[in-house]
């Protein structure tokens, strides 16, 4: 997983990889800790294209998470071709990640 702190990063992975998944968290997000795990092994099982990455708004400044539009957290960004195929936040759970991947990832991916 792969830690940003700019949005031009997020813009160069967004153009880097055709399957991109954005996690939106902090610190002190005690579901985003417990997650974080989780997805990176549901992706390398189940979707071994998609790159995960992971925005800390304590570390990066809430000025990246404002820009993204994020004001609480945890929030999940997929992303295809550089553009946002849907996004989960606050309740979620792991099910619920593998069913927003899932159907554009096929199609994708095939």
């Amino acid at each position: 997983m792969q830690t940003l702190s700019t949005l031009a990063e997020l813009e160069r992975l967004q153009h880097q990889y055709p399957g991109l998944l954005l996690m939106i968290g902090g610190k002190d997000c005690g579901v985003c800790g417990t997650l974080k795990p989780r997805i990176e092994t549901l992706l390398e099982a189940e979707f071994p294209a998609m790159k995960l990455a992971y925005v800390d708004c304590h570390q990066a400044g809430k000025c990246l998470c404002a820009q993204l539009g994020v004001f609480s957290v945890p929030v999940i960004r997929l992303y295809f071709d550089g553009k946002q195929f849907g996004e989960l936040s606050r309740v979620f759970s792991l099910a619920d990640i593998r069913e927003l991947i899932a159907r554009p990832y096929q199609l994708y991916f095939g």
